[in-house]
């Protein structure tokens, strides 16, 4: 299919994804990167008790915490 013929069928406002390839699909800016960061134990498991306040893993919350802080800072 060639481009114009995709950009015709989204522009009617039908869905396109049936003719994309969404495994090969990247989110730009998303791409995943290993860090390490010791904790305090007193940190450790006040996370851990938060976590299993609301049944998500330390990491889950980790990354919550951070990206909520993050985008408060770049709003101020």
């Amino acid at each position: 299919m060639k481009a114009e013929e995709l950009d015709e069928i989204f522009d009617r406002g039908e869905d396109i994804t049936p003719y994309l390839d969404l495994s090969t699909a990247k989110r730009p800016g998303h791409k995943q990167k290993r860090v390490n960061v010791d904790f305090p134990e007193w940190m450790v498991l006040s996370l851990d008790r938060e976590a299993s306040k609301i049944g998500v893993t330390r990491q889950s919350i980790i990354k919550v915490w951070i990206a909520e802080r993050l985008k408060a800072e770049a709003e101020n």
